[in-house]
């Protein structure tokens, strides 16, 4: 099984038992907790085929149900990534759902009623059943996320079972860096994770602009792992992001990094 997700708040057993119940999943939580990685470790676990869609605003219906194609003046249709994980009972993974527009979410809500299926009226007509045993896990990001929006009720309750995915606390995240890190440098590590934390703790009160992410804890152990001073290190990493939003945002973190790891 992949090492990837570190399971410390106990959602793997949440996806089994819904799994067993035929119940859809809805994983909601920031950026960078670790969404991806638990449900590419569960469909690895149940040894599932996973089929996966991100969602944008250039997402289409036709991503989802399929387009006719002229090939030597045959006219065809190539289902889309919905229709093919219905027929096959694949694991079908929706990441960021709440990103995508109302057309696309309305077949969506078509598919994953109680009766598993969805007629094909971009082509013959067929009404597809899904095939017994398909899975749906989906995720949403929080809507002060850029470009996120709420969930029509009626699609929020497709998904009765929920997994709140927050930032672990800070000795789990250490134990998640140092998967990808080696090296006896666990206080320094530690020291980029309460930045990271005290720059999160701002965010969700609108005194910063962006929260970091663990992918952004990684990197910075990574840069450790090279000889990068901690300081050095989280200002690349943590610091200079900031500089989009102009050098008052900048250097309130600047001034952070600086009380944290001197001057």
């Amino acid at each position: 099984m992949s090492e990837s997700y570190l399971d410390w708040n106990n959602s793997i057993d949440i996806l089994n038992k819904a799994f067993d119940a035929n119940l859809f999943v809805l994983i909601i939580g920031p950026k960078g907790t670790g969404k991806t990685s638990l449900v590419r470790d569960f469909a690895e676990i149940k040894g599932a085929n996973l089929e996966s869609i991100n969602f944008s605003l250039r997402t289409r219906e036709s991503h989802l149900i399929g387009t006719k194609t002229l090939t030597d003046g045959t006219v065809s249709f190539d289902e889309g990534i919905l229709i093919k994980s219905m027929r096959e009972g694949n694991m079908l993974y929706l990441d960021e759902i709440n990103s995508a527009e109302a057309d696309v979410l309305l077949r969506l809500d078509e598919a994953l009623d109680d009766r598993r299926q969805i007629g094909l009226k971009e082509s013959t007509g067929e009404v597809v059943k899904a095939k017994d045993g398909w899975f749906v896990i989906a995720t949403i990001n929080p809507l002060t996320h850029s470009g996120t929006k709420e969930l029509p009720p009626q699609l929020l309750s497709r998904f009765p079972v929920r997994i709140s995915m927050e930032y672990p606390p800070e000795d789990i995240e250490l134990q998640i860096v140092k998967k990808y890190v080696s090296g006896d440098f666990d206080a320094d590590i530690l020291q980029g994770i309460k930045l990271a934390n005290t720059l999160r703790q701002a965010a969700a009160v609108e005194e910063l602009f962006y929260a970091p992410s663990m992918r952004e804890t990684i990197a910075y152990g990574k840069l450790l792992e090279k000889g990068t001073s901690p300081k050095e290190a989280a200002s690349i990493v943590f610091g200079n992001v900031y500089t989009q939003w102009g050098n008052i945002e900048h250097q309130k973190v600047r001034d952070i990094i600086t009380s944290m790891f001197g001057s």
